[in-house]
């Protein structure tokens, strides 16, 4: 009898343990980063990141930001992916000596939470376009104005101070972290993640919408987004300078396997190259005029090759791949510009390198065209086998397969009579000819 009150007691045991609710996984909390400059993909990668979260159910979205800025159009796309964003997004500049300046600014302010650390600053908001050139002073005045409406709208909603807010963006007022908090243009100045998700556990945030939500980071686990590979490979190389010389190096491997057929690998790395480079490139406003100027810089490289000038077409190229490289990005950003000094410096080394070896490639094949298999019948060489019915001569430094009507010693020379198909017809030199 005793043994079963064990049995059923041991089962009773299990079967509470099981009814028993399992304990509540902590909060998690996705970290992004924009430290670098705005511009699509990084707008992709932030989008993907809040896309993330919702499906997670994460507590929170921590973008931790270090800008200077970048294209309106793209900010303007991360702002309303903040604002439609379902799980908390809370801004956040960092590290100490960072800043959050132009689009970072209205980034920082669209959030549910702004916060910065210590040392850090923001502000000077004035907006950029996507375009090339001087916009003229009634476009300029529209674009302002649509910026700080827009970013006045967002910020009223989110109870901060909206008229400073629009002072960064017509005045490009800037504000240190101590002048924001004090401003009532951020929440929290935190010294680190850890720091700002303490000061966050337990506060309500007003949602656009007007809900409220309680931030529940007790004990929270962060973790950051898992890029794509295309996302890691471009976003190094998205600074025109740096796809530009990708894009040029890929260029003048192709040029070297056209002119020395059979290395392969300079031609396998330069597609590889060009085609990074090309990637990079356009990922980022193109101005058109730009890209038709690179091209007939190569053109006039090619047609300099094939009938000197004197160089007069080579200077062409020149002027022509600088101005292109120069314009070629179409933004007044200026971290996103091609400046004079790497478009220089990249273009009169391919100038240079291009000429040559085009010029290489058309003389060789210039010297095969005029030479042919003609030119191979008299010629002396040098039997290195024994040559009858088939053997291996030297000739006009190649090695050759070889026919004889009479047998042939290995190391005696030889006169070429006849080619037929990919031998050669050779007899033995009787006499050396003065």
């Amino acid at each position: 009898m005793r043994r079963y009150r064990r049995v059923f007691g041991f089962l009773a045991v299990l079967s509470a343990a099981a009814a028993a609710p399992a304990p509540a996984a902590p909060p998690r909390v996705l970290l992004l980063d924009l430290d670098r400059v705005v511009h699509p993909l990084t707008t992709e990668i932030i989008v993907q990141g809040l896309e993330q979260a919702d499906r997670a159910g994460d507590a929170a979205v921590i973008l931790r930001i270090d800008t200077p800025g970048g294209l309106l159009t793209a900010t303007q796309e991360i702002v309303q992916a903040i604002v439609a964003s379902p799980t908390p997004v809370v801004t956040y500049v960092t590290p100490s000596g960072g800043h959050a300046a132009s689009a970072g600014f209205i980034i920082l302010v669209a959030a549910d939470v702004a916060a910065m650390a210590p040392g850090t600053n923001t502000g000077a908001a004035h907006p950029v376009l996507a375009i090339g050139g001087e916009m003229d002073e009634v476009m300029k005045q529209k674009v302002e104005n649509d910026t700080a409406a827009s970013l006045r709208a967002i910020t009223d909603k989110r109870g901060r101070n909206s008229e400073l807010a629009e002072q960064a963006v017509l005045e490009s007022k800037s504000f240190t972290e101590e002048d924001a908090l004090e401003a009532n243009l951020i929440e929290v100045i935190a010294k680190d993640v850890d720091d700002l998700i303490a000061k966050l556990n337990g506060r309500t945030v007003v949602r656009l919408d007007g809900e409220e939500q309680v931030l529940e980071l007790a004990g929270a686990q962060t973790y950051t987004l898992e890029m794509s590979l295309r996302q890691k490979i471009l976003l190094p190389l998205i600074n025109p300078s740096v796809a530009l010389i990708v894009l040029v190096l890929g260029i003048l491997g192709i040029y070297i396997e056209f002119s020395s057929p059979g290395l392969i690998l300079p031609g396998v790395l330069g597609g590889i190259l060009a085609i990074l480079g090309l990637m990079a490139l356009s990922v980022l406003p193109i101005n058109w005029t730009g890209a038709m100027l690179l091209g007939l810089a190569i053109v006039f490289f090619v047609v300099e090759a094939m009938t000197p000038t004197n160089g007069i077409l080579a200077a062409g190229g020149v002027i022509a791949m600088v101005l292109g490289a120069v314009i070629l990005i179409e933004t007044d950003v200026p971290e996103l510009r091609i400046g004079w000094g790497p478009a220089i410096a990249v273009t009169l080394p391919f100038a240079l390198i291009s000429v040559f070896l085009l010029q290489l490639a058309i003389r060789s094949f210039r010297y095969k065209m005029a030479g042919g298999n003609s030119a191979m019948l008299s010629e002396i060489g040098v039997a290195k086998t024994a040559v009858a019915d088939d053997g291996k001569v030297f000739v006009h430094g190649e090695w050759w397969n070889a026919r004889a009507d009479e047998k042939i010693e290995e190391g005696r020379k030889v006169r070429v009579v006849a080619i037929e198909d990919m031998h050669l017809r050779v007899e033995p030199v009787r006499q050396e000819r003065n």
